[in-house]
């Protein structure tokens, strides 16, 4: 696995269960041959290649929390300051929204120091803590809005909220709502689907999204953002793809339009700077 910085990565679940059915998820079963899309075609080889997953279950505020502390770093610092953000401020009788909202901001800005953007990671935390209790009156109360009413309606709810974007909604819906249709795009999706030819090269996050989510079964979503960010992070990384060096190297070869990598040239750019990307 490269060790490349993403600066917008996920951390991968470490189970191939994340909630399970319980939770809200929904198995899929994953065949290329039957695949009606070339996306789902995609979507189904990494199926073969790695593992099969169904989602929800997370605590939503959680969760929350754990994504606005992983933008613009690495999954090697956000995690640990998550990880002490967690052992300070939350227990059992604690609401962990309550206890953030109550923070120090200086010292929670300590306390996930490692995460980069510290200070301002810390704003927003008791920005977001504040906003779930004056709208919901709890964290738990929070997790079951996001759970159990129209994904929609969340989505736009959890974007009104300042430093929320769409992939932090997007993932909010997937790992604690545990929500069908719902591909969160992060720096790997949105290179990988661009690289492969199925978004246009200028596709912005949102547009790349709703290729996505038009063109792959809703039980297959989630599995497919994080399989895709695992493929990113193995095969097709931002600087060195394994295609540039050996074209039979990569599981997708066959379906890819390498659009921006030119192995004659050992010459790797975004797809929106690639020549072929204005034809």
């Amino acid at each position: 696995m490269s060790d490349e910085p993403d600066l917008e990565s996920d951390r991968e679940p470490s189970m191939n269960i994340s909630g399970g059915v319980e939770g809200g998820g929904v198995a899929a079963e994953f065949d290329p041959a039957t695949a009606d899309t070339r996306t789902e075609e995609v979507v189904d080889r990494l199926g073969e290649l790695y593992w099969q997953k169904t989602y929800g279950g997370q605590d939503a505020f959680t969760c929350l929390v754990r994504t606005i502390l992983s933008q613009n770093t690495s999954d090697k610092a956000s995690q640990p300051a998550h990880d002490a953000l967690i052992e300070r401020y939350n227990a059992e009788d604690i609401d962990l929204a309550a206890s953030l909202e109550n923070a120090e901001q200086s010292e929670l800005a300590e306390t996930i120091s490692g995460a980069g953007l510290y200070n301002q990671k810390s704003e927003t935390l008791i920005d977001t803590a504040e906003w779930v209790l004056e709208e919901f009156g709890s964290a738990t109360a929070f997790d079951d809005y996001v759970k159990d009413e129209d994904p929609s309606e969340v989505r736009a709810t959890l974007l009104s909220v300042r430093g929320v974007g769409p992939k932090t909604a997007d993932c909010v819906l997937l790992f604690a709502g545990g929500r069908g249709g719902v591909f969160p795009v992060d720096t790997h999706v949105h290179r990988i689907y661009r690289r492969l030819g199925i978004a246009p090269a200028d596709a912005d996050h949102e547009a790349v999204r709703a290729v996505l989510e038009r063109d792959i079964p809703a039980a297959k979503c989630g599995f497919a953002h994080t399989a895709t960010i695992q493929f990113g992070r193995e095969y097709c990384t931002a600087r060195k793809p394994a295609c540039l060096e050996d074209p039979d190297a990569c599981p997708m070869g066959d379906l890819c339009d390498q659009v921006g990598v030119y192995p004659e040239t050992n010459e790797v750019v975004d797809p929106t700077e690639a020549p072929e990307a204005g034809d």
